[in-house]
């Protein structure tokens, strides 16, 4: 019985052994390119919606850069964010300054 508990033991290298740290207790927090990529596609979108006239780019435009402002970190750049914030909501206003009629989907007619 102790030749083979010895034997577990010498199978173990305790100079190999690490403890594990998470990257919470670190203070490093894993990076999420969600706001990134929403940020982008918001500011594509916009400008799909501003010089081609589509209203449903301007609304997706929106929709991105609210998720993008919503799962922004705290140390994100806010300047950036509020910036594409405003460039599609000046999108969904302009869309809808240069033809006022409701929008209709490409895929609807």
């Amino acid at each position: 019985m102790s030749s083979s508990n010895s034997n577990n033991s010498e199978l173990r290298r305790s100079d190999k052994v690490q403890r594990y740290k998470s990257g919470f207790l670190l203070g490093t927090t894993p990076e999420d390119p969600t706001p990134d990529y929403m940020n982008v596609l918001s500011m594509l979108f916009s400008m799909c919606g501003l010089m081609m006239k589509i209203k449903w780019c301007a609304w997706i435009a929106l929709f991105c850069s609210a998720i993008s402002f919503a799962n922004s970190r705290l140390h994100d750049d806010s300047k950036q964010i509020f910036s594409s914030f405003m460039l599609s909501f000046s999108a969904v206003i302009m869309t809808y300054l240069q033809n006022p009629l409701p929008m209709t989907l490409p895929f609807a007619s």
